[in-house]
């Protein structure tokens, strides 16, 4: 009676994991991502789940039901021994049933052959003992509960796919694009997402900052660790816009798992470009990729937002967005590097002189520039004013010995004030010591006796 009323229990399982594919207003894309859902949930293959599909569309709810396996030896395993056998397993995860076995054999627990190898294996399984459980144990504990902030613009993620080829190379050569993507986090929207045609860093600062121009500023991005994210850049920019700096733990990939969620979906436009007839130039790649992401990703129900689209999420979260002044944008989006000014009031940038001044000769100053334009430099050196510096040209004949800034210039000295100094000094020394000396002959004037 037991067996059976479990044996209802694992089929009633079975039917609420297969509910939500029994839908008619699915589409194939729709159930490939709940089969992914139920299987990850769940612990089980797309096999299994697709064994028990086939079965209920075949038998029903009976088709769910185990069937009762008929074995040799139908012995229960006394509690002592299994309670045993749970001990030997946690001891050393690493032994196997087989092993089990033969160590309780051996230490005379129990009898040889009376314990067969597959009721111990499921028996271990109920209690939360077989390998699998093991292992996940040994990995930490149970998976990382998953999060998401209430309100937009609370947390932005981002990150690089690597995408197709295209003839963009030299001589057409096929070369292979990059998409970078920024998602916000409690609505899932993708704020901007863009193919690149190479890997530096300047195709994060771009995304990030049309990002920025279109939604508003974050109050945290949250990146891996990756060079394009992590660097001297982006830490003086989210400084500058006031955006909190997060980096995900290394190992650690659960916290980004909804931007590389995203990136799963990228994987659908890519299939289908590959049979797309239209130009193979990277402004084509993008006009078709943001076309399939407004009609086939902002627009479509997601199912962490309980039906709602991405775009409708965002568009109806009551909270206001953030903008900044576009010129404070652009400047905390400027490179910054230090450079020293040489004997001629120059600093050498990208393989050409700039003219800084003469009063800056053997100082180092910072130089914020725009990566996209170096014609202009703009200097900062400590509380002086920001001045702007452009490309030295070169002449043909040598132009003449600049004159330095009369606060450079060296003084004319009228005498050694350093010798004059010491033979003050000299004398104060001499002075003092003369007022201190005490002779016997002043005591006796001052009525004093011999001793």
């Amino acid at each position: 009676m037991k067996d059976k009323e479990k044996a209802q229990e694992i089929a009633t399982q079975r039917a609420i994991l297969l509910a939500p594919l029994l839908s008619h207003d699915l589409d194939k894309g729709q159930i490939r991502v709940l089969k992914e859902q139920i299987c990850r949930e769940a612990g089980i293959s797309e096999r299994t789940l697709r064994r028990y599909l086939n079965s209920y569309q075949q038998k029903g709810f009976s088709g769910l039901i185990p069937q009762a396996r008929v074995s040799q030896d139908s012995r229960a395993i006394p509690a002592l021994v299994l309670d045993e056998a749970v001990r030997l397993r946690k001891e050393i995860p690493s032994r196997s049933v087989a092993e089990i076995i033969r160590i309780m054999e051996w230490e005379g627990l129990t009898e040889a052959g009376a314990i067969k190898r597959s009721s111990l294996q499921e028996k271990l399984q109920e209690k939360g003992y077989s390998g699998k459980h093991m292992a996940i144990y040994a990995a930490g504990g149970v998976a990382t509960r998953r999060f998401q902030k209430r309100t937009r613009n609370k947390l932005w993620h981002s990150d690089i796919k690597y995408g197709c080829y295209l003839p963009i190379g030299p001589g057409n050569k096929p070369q292979q694009v990059y998409l970078v993507a920024f998602l916000d986090d409690a609505t899932r929207m993708i704020l901007h997402a863009q193919f690149y045609s190479n890997l530096e860093q300047s195709i994060v600062e771009d995304c990030f900052r049309k990002a920025i121009l279109k939604w508003g500023i974050p109050e945290q991005a949250y990146f891996d660790n990756g060079r394009q994210f992590k660097n001297k850049w982006m830490s003086r920019a989210c400084a500058k816009l006031g955006i909190r700096l997060i980096f995900a733990k290394p190992y650690s990939p659960e916290g980004t798992g909804k931007i590389e969620k995203f990136n799963q979906n990228i994987d659908r436009f890519l299939d289908e470009y590959k049979f797309d007839n239209s130009e193979r130039s990277l402004e084509v790649m993008n006009e078709r990729f943001w076309i399939w992401l407004e009609e086939c990703y902002q627009n479509k129900p997601h199912t962490a937002l309980n039906g709602t689209t991405p775009h409708q999420a965002y568009n109806l979260d009551p909270r206001p967005l953030k903008y900044l002044p576009a010129e404070k944008v652009a400047n905390a989006f400027l490179h910054a590097e230090t450079r020293k000014v040489d004997k001629s009031g120059c600093i050498s940038f990208g393989g050409a002189k700039y003219e800084v001044g003469l009063p800056y000769v053997a100082r180092s100053v910072e130089v914020v520039y725009d990566p996209s334009n170096t014609e202009e430099l703009s200097i900062e050196y400590q509380d002086d004013k920001p001045f702007v510096v452009r490309k030295l040209v070169i002449g043909e004949r040598v132009t003449p010995k600049p004159q330095l800034p009369e606060f450079l210039t060296p003084v004319k000295p009228t005498s050694s004030r350093l010798l004059d100094g010491a033979q003050k000094q000299n004398q104060k020394r001499k002075d003092k010591q003369q007022s201190t000396a005490i002779s016997f002959k002043d005591i006796r004037k001052g009525g004093g006796s011999d001793v």
